[in-house]
């Protein structure tokens, strides 16, 4: 029995310094702090300059919070105060390095690439331009605002 307790944490400690391994293979943000904000061209969200402009402009109020670490995305993230809320926010350096890490996601959101998640609340997974969004909650008063700004989530519940 403790053998195979001892093999279990052996192949979980793996699976975690693979996803590691994985990880460091997508480009992350640039830690410019000084980059313009760029618009996408369709005048969608691009980054976090025009997504915070695209919520107030839906009536949200929104303030930014401090930053946030997921393990599973390569990024520092912020947390972003919608009308209260915690919505994590992350900025990729390009659209493809978000797409890459995004593909990640499982479709209910329940593992991100080797990742398995104990989430507090259901998860939401939103993505435009170079921006991943989570929102772990179920706020519909939020999902509205986030949906209407991103589009349909990508991935979660």
């Amino acid at each position: 029995m403790k053998r195979n307790i001892l093999l279990v944490m052996v192949l979980l400690a793996l699976a975690v310094f693979s996803a590691a391994c994985a990880a460091q293979e997508v480009s992350g943000a640039s830690d410019d702090a000084t980059s313009e904000p760029v618009a996408s061209s369709d005048g969608g969200v691009e980054d976090q300059a025009s997504l915070m402009e695209a919520l107030r402009a839906a009536g949200a109020q929104v303030e930014a919070g401090d930053s946030v670490e997921q393990p599973f995305f390569t990024v520092m993230g912020q947390i972003l105060k919608v009308d209260g809320a915690d919505v994590q926010f992350f900025e990729y350096e390009s659209a493809e390095a978000m797409e890459a890490e995004a593909a990640l996601v499982s479709a209910d959101g329940g593992s991100v690439g080797t990742s398995m998640m104990m989430w507090m609340a259901t998860p939401h997974f939103f993505k435009s331009g170079r921006v991943l969004v989570l929102y772990v909650g179920d706020d519909a008063a939020v999902l509205d605002l986030l949906k209407g700004t991103l589009d349909n989530q990508f991935a979660g519940r």
